[in-house]
């Protein structure tokens, strides 16, 4: 881009009440069939309105046309049965009941394409769009079909990269995904999880980023925060593994986290999303604590590579407090911005 500091969310956004429940994962529709359809398209606009109204400069769904990061992928794919679930342990953290792996799995057709292309005919502005990360995808099944944890993400990275060369085909200009699990799994991704990462992302020309964070402001992932102590040491695992993948741009939570921020020197000549935003409180930053979190990240991180973000989605907050967080990012970034201009 050539907007110096852009600035752009990870990816949800608060769904309207009028199409699930607010401030809630997983929250069903509401509305099903046509109805549905129109009323996804309708929450897509609006909250890529109020993207706009913010001044953010790379734009997304919000991911309203889903009810999941994950699972709603997957519901799309051959090989998985919904009916047939089982308790995991989700990222080492809290169990949930998961759908199963049956068979081969593969995709039978485009998933987010039509979403994509219809949001890129309503605006002119970059946009962005997420899709999960092979590791984050097993890490959210039961497998009792392959038995193998590489094995599976190899399979779902294939059909990754298909979907996201029809996704830039209809007009993205970055993909995301989101790998959460990278924060967890640590050996695995340096064998095998960064490789399988740079297979979903094979041969497009657009831009790519990896998003990974230490999960959305549930309880399950503040309660784990707490134990982390007073360093977040675990990008420190995997950036060196990532500085030499292809993959362009890494999101990264900081805004009141304690992941020391000089961490990002092992990530140097990457671009950077800095997650300038906590998506754990209804506290709205000012914009001056979003320009400060900037400032101290510019030591570390040239500022042409430099992506003010949030620290993960908003999904589960209220459309109010996203929308004063979606300000004050633009605002803080403003500040800084002029600051590097004069």
């Amino acid at each position: 881009m050539n907007t110096l500091l852009p600035t752009s969310t990870v990816g949800s956004l608060p769904k309207p009440s009028w199409l699930a429940e607010p401030e809630k994962l997983w929250s069903p529709w509401k509305l099903q069939g046509d109805e549905l359809i129109a009323a996804k398209q309708d929450a897509l606009r609006v909250t890529l309105q109020e993207q706009l109204n913010a001044g953010i400069d790379i734009v997304s769904d919000g991911e309203q046309t889903r009810q999941h990061f994950v699972t709603t992928f997957i519901e799309n794919l051959n090989g998985v049965d919904f009916e047939k679930r089982k308790t995991v342990r989700i990222r080492n953290r809290y169990d949930a009941s998961v759908p199963s792996v049956v068979g081969d799995v593969s995709r039978q057709r485009s998933v987010f394409v039509d979403d994509a292309k219809f949001l890129r005919q309503q605006t002119q502005q970059p946009i962005k769009w997420c899709l999960p990360g092979p590791m984050t995808m097993i890490n959210t099944l039961y497998d009792g079909h392959y038995k193998s944890r590489e094995k599976l993400a190899w399979e779902f990275a294939t059909i990754l990269n298909q979907e996201a060369k029809e996704l830039e085909a209809a007009g993205v200009d970055i993909i995301q995904f989101d790998e959460p699990a990278f924060n967890v799994f640590f050996d695995e991704v340096n064998d095998w999880g960064i490789a399988a990462l740079e297979r979903a992302v094979e041969g497009l020309k657009c831009e790519t980023a990896v998003h990974i964070c230490y999960g959305y402001g549930i309880k399950a992932n503040t309660d784990w925060k707490k134990t982390l102590g007073s360093e977040w040491r675990q990008y420190e695992e995997t950036f060196p593994t990532l500085q030499k993948s292809n993959i362009d741009i890494i999101s990264l939570e900081y805004q009141n986290s304690n992941v020391p921020m000089d961490l990002m020197e092992l990530i140097r000549g990457k671009k950077i999303m800095v997650g300038a935003i906590d998506v754990a409180t209804n506290t709205i930053e000012t914009p001056e604590e979003v320009a400060n979190t900037l400032r101290r990240a510019l030591e570390f991180v040239d500022a042409d590579k430099l992506y003010p973000c949030t620290n993960c989605g908003m999904a589960p907050l209220s459309r109010e407090v996203a929308r004063g967080k979606l300000k004050a990012l633009h605002d803080g970034a403003a500040i800084f911005r002029n600051e590097l201009s004069n």
